[in-house]
């Protein structure tokens, strides 16, 4: 640890009530026992594009307005990534860019990268709004990259180099437009440009062109009504191609559609609470596919997660009549939440790409760190103040048009970040503090006044303020995020230890202007309409209760009985036979048997609980060492409930209290958590 970082105790808020937060890693999806669990990331990582040279893999994705962008990130086993260097640390195109002269790019910047290597050579081609399309090429992945603007833009654009030299460019939306790019990559080849898929034929956008055993595919992300990825195949470069509607579709883990903004992104705001409607609105989507030295396949695609934004989830692929499905067999188009990590031969120690709290000791700031909009790099420093984080209060008139916010992707399931502020710098009209960056937005900070320091909160959702006067200028701003219910609570704390809540509960929304989830940030600016103080972070931490991918762990050698969510049946035996019956009968007792790979089988007075058809649906008691047809593939919902996939099946244990049946065909949990197979389970009384 470096010498200079400060001790600290942090608290977590609930209500009223303050207790010590248990300190946790940042989410890891490696679960350390050669099993992963989705999402790769619970932070936001849209439009992922991913690349093996080698036995290495690189991924990119959407940073939209935010800088620096582009971030290239490297693997050995597509589970853990380290961060190698964002491909541009400016991209400034115009005011707009510099939010100046009421200007911005909210939800525009760069997105939709397409990542490719070639004869050497690493290119990221990325659109913009706007603007052309612009290429980036580096020999090292890990930099330094040259930005080379092509002629034209490409919207959602994917790159084939073909084994004939020839290289070739697909785009748009649903019509998928082809052409022949030239020698420079920067326009098509004049007269090769052609549509190759009409609009009428079921493809989307989020396009990712392959060629795989002299054949070549293109996926795409399909979003109107239910989501899902349709791919295309053909013979030749240009086509004919037929379409697969769907070789992935419905997988939310369990998700439910969230608080939803519509309509202007201005106040009184329109927001479309959650529901738990089975409407195929979560899917993953976006994405495609690569493959492993040892031939495994696997595809790489995003989910909508509300208000955290767009995640990045890893899936098992499987080939079936010449088509590459996400999902195991007798369950395709589904991908399991929890599955063994994939076979690439170099099998990595549980990482993470970033390190998300920071105590400004160093001379840089930490990669996940990134700027809204372009910074004035002369109104901020790590040096002025030597470990602290100062940020000049440059005119605005609110949170969205100041200059040099400093943001993070906020992570899920729950996590709470925490600033400390020294305030004694700020001069009247300056307001500074912790802010949850979306719209609607939420900030709790310090607000200089003619009569002194007050910490203030607003809710730009209700339009609220509420503010008490602040003793001294040393304060910590905390948020409370829980993006599960879509609530955060926002406190202070003179001390550090004793939080004090400020405001109303704050609701969190997933909107299309930003296009990006909420993002933690750090801000200062002046309400005077001319140059202000100056605000100096002296710490920022995130703090993660679940941290990994189980919420509660594997009760391996206890003995437990299993009830559907709400307590709507229980699992028994009767007669000899596996029973759903009412919550007041006699729950069966099972002893967990540890399987390895997360793996169990449940034994039981009448023997181990077995599957015994391939489509799960007829179960049994077996006598003798528990084998596959015994072994359950434990996981959780996002939520948190208890799902078990069935190694024959591919499917997940349901409990049917309308007739009774227990069975293991259940394709995925739904969003209502009413279907029977989620879950929870109690330690057996003895």
């Amino acid at each position: 640890m470096d010498p200079k970082r400060k001790s600290k105790s942090v608290f977590v808020l609930v209500g009223a009530a303050c207790f010590a937060l248990q300190f946790a890693y940042a989410w890891q999806s490696d679960n350390g026992n050669g099993t992963y669990t989705n999402p790769l990331f619970y932070d936001e990582f849209s439009d992922p594009d991913l690349i093996r040279v080698g036995d290495d893999y690189y991924l990119t994705g959407t940073t939209m307005h935010c800088m620096p962008g582009l971030p290239v990130l490297h693997s050995k086993d597509l589970v853990n990534w380290d961060f190698l260097c964002y491909a541009f640390e400016r991209l400034d195109l115009g005011p707009e860019f510099r939010l100046v002269n009421g200007r911005e790019v909210y939800g525009q910047g760069i997105w939709a990268p397409c990542f490719r290597y070639h004869d050497g050579t690493f290119y990221i081609f990325s659109n913009v709004n706007g603007r052309t399309t612009q290429m980036f090429q580096a020999k090292n992945p890990a930099g330094p990259w040259t930005r080379i603007p092509m002629k034209r833009g490409f919207h959602d654009l994917s790159m084939l180099f073909d084994d004939d030299g020839k290289v070739y460019i697909v785009w748009g939306y649903q019509g998928i437009n082809f052409a022949q790019l030239n020698d420079d990559l920067t326009d098509a080849v004049p007269g090769t440009e052609r549509i190759i898929i009409p609009k009428d034929a079921g493809m989307g956008e989020g396009l990712h062109f392959y060629k795989i055993d002299g054949k070549y595919f293109i996926t795409s992300a399909w979003f109107n009504g239910r989501m899902r990825m349709p791919c295309a195949r053909g013979d030749k470069p240009e086509g004919p191609y037929e379409v697969n509607p769907a070789i992935s579709m419905d997988e939310d883990f369990g998700l439910a559609e969230g608080n939803r903004l519509r309509g202007r992104p201005e106040f009184p705001f329109n927001v479309v609470a959650g529901n738990t409607n089975d409407s195929g609105r979560m899917s993953m989507h976006q994405g495609g596919i690569v493959s492993t030295p040892s031939g495994q396949w696997w595809g790489f695609s995003m989910m909508d997660y509300n208000s955290i934004g767009r995640l990045t989830c890893l899936s098992p692929v499987t080939w079936k009549d010449g088509w590459p499905y996400f999902g195991l067999e007798n369950n395709l188009k589904r991908s399991p939440r929890t599955w063994t990590k994939p076979d690439t031969r170099f099998p990595s120690e549980p990482v993470k790409p970033y390190e998300r709290s920071d105590d400004f000791s160093a001379s840089v700031l930490k990669p996940i760190w990134q700027w809204n909009h372009m910074p004035v790099d002369e109104q901020w420093s790590l040096t002025e103040r030597p470990g602290f984080l100062r940020l000049h209060g440059q005119p605005a008139a609110d949170l969205l048009r100041a200059r040099n916010s400093l943001t993070q992707r906020s992570i899920g399931p729950v996590s709470v970040p925490t600033a400390k502020l020294d305030a004694s710098g700020m001069k009247p009209g300056d307001l500074a503090g912790l802010a949850l960056l979306n719209i609607p937005y939420a900030w709790i900070g310090v607000h200089c006044e003619p009569e002194g320091l007050f910490i203030e909160q607003f809710d730009q959702f209700t339009g609220k303020t509420q503010k008490e006067p602040l003793k001294g200028p040393h304060v910590w701003l905390r948020a409370h995020c829980d993006f599960l219910t879509e609530k955060a609570a926002l406190s202070y704390s003179a001390d550090g230890k004793t939080f004090k809540p400020l405001g109303d509960e704050f609701t969190m929304v997933f909107q299309y202007k930003t296009f990006q989830g909420v993002r933690y940030t750090l801000f200062s600016y002046s309400t005077t309409g001319g140059q202000g103080g100056f605000a100096d972070f002296d710490d920022f931490t995130v703090d993660e209760p679940h941290a990994n991918g189980l919420m509660r762990p594997i009760p391996f050698a206890g003995r437990i009985t299993l009830w559907a969510y709400g307590d709507d049946c229980v699992l028994a035996i009767k007669d000899g036979a596996l029973k759903a019956v009412p919550p007041e009968e006699t729950a069966a007792i099972l002893k967990v048997i540890d399987r390895g790979l997360g793996r169990v089988a449940f034994e039981c007075d009448g023997g181990f609980v077995s599957v015994v058809s391939a489509d799960g649906k007829q179960l049994a008691l077996k006598k003798g060492p528990p084998a596959e047809a015994e072994t359950f593939q434990w996981a959780e919902n996002v939520y948190g409930d208890l799902v078990l996939m069935s190694l024959v099946s591919h499917k997940h244990l349901r409990l049917d209290k309308d007739s009774g049946v227990v069975t293991a065909d259940q394709p995925g949990p739904k969003p209502n958590r009413k279907d029977g197979s989620c879950l929870t389970w109690r330690i057996a009384q003895p």
